[in-house]
């Protein structure tokens, strides 16, 4: 499937865009910022594009109101078609935020009930909606939030009426704007039933839709299975990403990996990230500077798919507060081009470029704290990836039976038989030779 072999950029559109925070009802089309990117995404090696929401909603996306209407800050629907048609014209994919489990007190469906209360034909696709009760905002009746937040009014995915509604919209989305996965907010609090039907659903419709589900915690191979989803966002890679970083201590990244690609799920493409929407700027969490090229490099030779968002592939910095997310998504002018934008185009040209990388196992080769080979390969093909975290120049001695191997980052060519030298502060991709 051509979902295992991209390589993702994420955007979060209201931030991108410098869209107001609330929704003023205004229509601009700022969605079409997005074409004047296309050539950066397209030097970075980009093959698919992933946008947190877009629908029409109360605030930041999540809270939707309408789920066939682009949000009236982005533009208008015509807008969205041709950022769509753009993409895919550039070989692009498009990948969209499906916020299934919530909406927002300004979905059509629930004012309804608010305003025709026991009358409402829609009094059943909500989650125990009780008229005997009341809430913060004091409509006389209370339902359930989304972990308690009354602003995302929980959607009843048990009734027929309620899966049918949804299930036509993300079929408009395809049928309009040629949609080509769906990324599903808090998958981990779905009913299976759900996305089983949705899995179904989309098959049917466009046979390779791709649909990744948020999983922050949980057994991934519950949901990243033949009847659900084929993917899920690889939170325990990224905190051992960040961690065996700044702990110095590559056990750690070694341990998940081994353990979700020798034991748990050897076969499959989670979706690898160092930061996103809801998650602190890797440059602003690392401890060390140095180390941002390394864990980038990590990110591409480790199993999974790897995506980048929006800014960090030119290290932007940002740190969430108690209060708000804002530093997280903000408003670029234009894309910035500096050393660490060069090396991922690199890299992502190579992730694309060497069968290893996607589909090949994951083996250590050599580990201490500070220092890391490990091999993917396949049948035809062995890539070592060594990384040195420290400062100090380091040799790396192990058995390999390839006497020689070539640095794909710099086209140098060494003996590997009895290891090899590691720089400080370096990462090599070695592809071995018989």
């Amino acid at each position: 499937m051509w979902y295992e072999e991209s390589i993702i950029y994420q955007i979060y559109p209201f931030g991108f865009c410098g869209a107001p925070s609330e929704n003023d009802g205004m229509t601009v089309s700022r969605i079409r910022k997005v074409l004047d990117w296309i050539p950066h995404l397209e030097k970075l090696g980009i093959t698919a594009v992933y946008f947190c929401p877009i629908w029409q909603s109360d605030r930041h996306g999540y809270d939707t109101r309408d789920f066939r209407t682009l949000d009236c800050r982005l533009g208008t629907n015509e807008d969205l078609k041709d950022v769509c048609k753009a993409l895919h014209d550039h070989g692009i994919r498009v990948i969209l935020d499906g916020v299934f489990n919530h909406v927002g007190r300004g979905f059509w469906a629930f004012q309804d009930l608010l305003h025709q209360r026991e009358a409402s034909p829609y009094r059943d696709w909500f989650h125990q909606v009780n008229f005997w009760g009341d809430n913060e905002y004091q409509d006389g009746l209370s339902y359930e939030g989304w972990e308690g937040h009354q602003e995302l009014v929980k959607l009843n995915l048990y009734h027929p009426d309620v899966v049918r509604y949804l299930l036509d919209c993300v079929g408009y989305w395809i049928d309009e704007f040629d949609i080509d996965g769906l990324r599903l907010d808090v998958a981990y609090s779905l009913p299976h039933p759900f996305m089983q039907e949705l899995r179904r659903f989309t098959d049917a419709k466009k046979q390779d839709v791709f649909l990744v589900g948020e999983m922050i915690h949980g057994n991934y191979q519950q949901l990243m299975n033949g009847e659900l989803l084929h993917s899920v966002t690889n939170y325990q890679a990224h905190k051992g990403f960040w961690s065996s970083f700044n702990s110095e201590n590559l056990f750690e990244i070694n341990y998940t990996l081994n353990q979700q690609f020798n034991e748990q799920f050897p076969h499959a493409h989670p979706l690898n990230f160092l930061d996103n929407h809801d998650v602190n700027r890797i440059a602003s969490v690392l401890n060390h500077p140095e180390h941002l090229p390394l864990v980038y490099a990590l990110l591409f030779a480790a199993p999974g798919i790897p995506c980048i968002y929006y800014g960090s592939e030119w290290g932007v910095l940002g740190t969430r507060t108690r209060e708000s997310d804002a530093a997280l998504r903000p408003c670029f002018d234009h894309p910035e081009e500096n050393e660490l934008t060069a090396l991922l185009a690199k890299l992502s040209d190579l992730h694309r470029s060497h069968p290893a990388f996607i589909y090949g196992n994951y083996q250590k080769v050599f580990l201490t704290n500070k220092q890391i080979v490990f091999a993917r390969q396949t049948g035809e093909e062995t890539i070592l990836c060594a990384i040195n975290l420290d400062r100090e120049d380091f040799y790396a001695s192990f058995s390999y039976h390839a006497p020689h191997a070539v640095d794909l980052l710099t086209d140098n060519t060494m003996d590997v038989t009895n290891g090899c030298l590691l720089p400080a502060y370096s990462v090599q991709y070695l592809k071995c030779n018989s």
